[in-house]
């Protein structure tokens, strides 16, 4: 045999001898290699939403823009500041960025002219409410700002707008209602300066915004307008007086009227309405 023969055979023995040792090494025991499989994913929750999305859509910015606001911690879940870009918030979780509540939800506005007979509450099991004549207004979970007792009637408006929320329970400015109220008796015009100065209930200051007289009708109906979300305060007013409210009627909020709004039905703001409510 040629020593040029010779080389090729002992190239290929070496090669094969690699190839053999190449095989063997994976083999367990013979290598610190281990074969492993995958972990399966874990499956999505459908309902869990991406923290930048979820700022998005509560329109406070763009997609792109809420990373950023992320990033610089202004974004925080249940009261713990999240700066990780895949976050997911999950049904119930509270959301705020700079520290305002914010709904991923469109943001709605329905003002309703509320009947008798109607209960203010969101809550199951009472009868007939507000919630039943609003049920096809939005698909956003809208709440009714302050309240109007079962057998008071008028305007009602409700929001799933935190901000708009804040502007009416706000207790330095609020936002002011007017009421047409008929009594069982003449209001006595003693009676009518003592609450428009304001008196004492208990040790608390009973106050109103203003009141009057109704033009053309009995002194039996008049005209009170205040700013306290409910109607408590407008019943220890005349509790308090001796006076039974036959009648009550909440003609306006702020610059909103009844006007097109047959009772019962609701209407969705303009935008002019909006942005003069936000202006209040």
């Amino acid at each position: 045999m040629s020593k040029q023969q010779g080389g090729k055979r002992k190239g290929k023995t070496q090669a094969e001898g690699s190839k053999k040792n190449f095989k063997k090494s994976f083999v367990k025991g013979n290598s610190s290699f281990k074969h492993t499989e995958p972990k399966p994913k874990k499956p999505s929750n459908p309902n869990e939403i991406r923290l930048n999305k979820y700022v998005a859509n509560s329109g406070m910015c763009s997609r792109r823009e809420a990373d950023v606001h992320i990033a610089t911690g202004l974004v925080s879940v249940n009261g713990k500041i999240v700066t990780e870009m895949g976050f997911k918030v999950k049904p119930g979780d509270e959301v705020r960025y700079d520290g305002a509540r914010i709904n991923p939800e469109k943001k709605a506005y329905v003002l309703l002219n509320k009947p008798k007979g109607f209960a203010t509450t969101t809550s199951e099991g009472k009868g007939r409410t507000v919630m039943d004549l609003v049920a096809n207004a939005t698909s956003s979970r809208i709440k009714p700002i302050g309240r109007l007792g079962r057998n008071s009637k008028g305007l009602l408006l409700f929001t799933n707008d935190d901000l708009i929320v804040d502007k009416f329970t706000n207790s330095k400015n609020g936002v002011p209602r007017l009421f047409h109220i008929e009594l069982d008796k003449n209001l006595k015009l003693e009676d009518l300066k003592k609450i428009r100065e304001g008196f004492r209930v208990e040790g608390k200051l009973i106050t109103v915004e203003e009141i009057s007289y109704i033009d053309g009708a009995s002194k039996k109906e008049i005209g009170l307008k205040i700013k306290n979300t409910g109607n408590t305060i407008i019943r220890t007013i005349f509790d308090y007086l001796k006076y039974e409210i036959e009648s009550l009627d909440c003609v306006a909020i702020g610059h909103l009227t009844k006007k097109d709004i047959p009772r019962g039905s609701w209407k969705h703001l303009t935008e002019q309405e909006l942005n003069t409510l936000k202006m209040l």
